[in-house]
């Protein structure tokens, strides 16, 4: 089915601007960590098309707003093809900063640091976990709000995402993100790649070791599974814990861990048919008989959605890590 589409600049000098027809293609990519979400696109070099760095771009599919972000890059060629990058709000978590919170959620977290960078904020969800105590000197916000984000997902067992909702920043887990989405051998589906491995983010021994300053020696906790280690061999994760967290926190948080990569990570990458919407976070369903050793039928969280337009065709890309 042909999807419509609209590309808008808000642009400060000249108001808006309607440049779908003189677009050749674009990109939306996001990711579930790390990187705040991109959009490219590229047209032909137009006199009476005029928009700068910092103009608000504006992309939407059948009415419904795909993304919403500011221009950061522009270039052109000789021949009058010009490219331009844009990057939601995200992009501006990226500044240096330093930080210490208290008995903060991921959630106060967020709303501090947004406050500080006069971002909007949109949906934030109630963690359910005050961090004892998270000091980060000169890091990105992006990368101080990641750990807090990982540190309940650490002490709780529950995944959440930090997003651009086209609202403001958004904080949601992402067992409440789901899509109605089917992909697989009759739904969309054009190519994939299935990967099992222990090797990146598997671990059946868990140490955590806490300062302290009373014996002037390390607290260790361990925490371990004797048959997966019988299987695969000793995979350990170290880290370090907050000085301020106790001995029931730091349990509690070995067991949450080791549950959490006592495990074969099972990826995909799809390459299907554009659904308009999906973003990187979200879960979908994907039933493929023939995929892996029994084939595969059940929800997956996108790690990486690259959505692409090119000749009114609407093609995407997905990695994905199941639960």
């Amino acid at each position: 089915m042909l999807q419509k589409t609209e590309l808008v600049v808000a642009s400060k000098a000249g108001g808006m601007i309607e440049i779908s027809g003189l677009v050749e293609s674009c990109e939306w990519v996001t990711n579930r960590t790390g990187q705040p979400g991109k959009f490219t696109f590229t047209y032909l070099k137009d006199k009476d098309v005029t928009f700068t760095e910092g103009d608000v771009v504006r992309f939407s599919v059948d009415g419904q707003v795909q993304f919403y972000g500011w221009v950061f890059t522009r270039s052109e060629t000789r021949w009058g093809e010009v490219s331009v990058t844009c990057y939601d709000r995200l992009r501006y978590l990226k500044a240096n900063a330093s930080y210490t919170f208290y008995a903060q959620s991921a959630g106060d977290i967020l709303r501090q640091i947004a406050g500080d960078l006069q971002l909007d904020v949109g949906t934030v969800e109630d963690t359910g976990y005050k961090l004892p105590s998270l000091v980060e000197q000169d890091q990105t916000c992006l990368d101080i709000l990641q750990t807090a984000i990982e540190q309940t997902l650490l002490n709780t067992g529950r995944v959440f995402v930090l997003y651009d909702d086209g609202q403001g920043l958004a904080l949601q887990e992402a067992a409440n993100m789901m899509s109605d989405v089917v992909i697989g051998d009759r739904s969309l589906l054009t190519d994939y790649t299935y990967t099992t491995d222990i090797d990146k983010q598997t671990y059946n021994s868990i140490k955590l070791v806490r300062p302290n300053e009373e014996t002037g020696r390390a607290d260790v906790y361990i925490q371990e599974d004797s048959g997966t280690i019988g299987q695969w061999g000793l995979l350990q994760l170290y880290q370090k814990v907050d000085g301020d967290a106790n001995e029931a926190q730091i349990k509690a948080q070995a067991a949450a861990t080791l549950e959490y990569y006592n495990r074969v990570l099972k990826t995909l990458k799809i390459s299907s048919l554009g659904v308009p919407g999906l973003h990187a976070g979200q879960m979908i369903l994907v039933k493929a008989d023939g995929m892996g050793d029994t084939g595969v039928s059940q929800y997956v969280m996108l790690e990486r959605v690259s959505h692409r337009w090119e000749n009114g065709v609407h093609t995407m890309d997905l990695e994905t890590m199941e639960l």
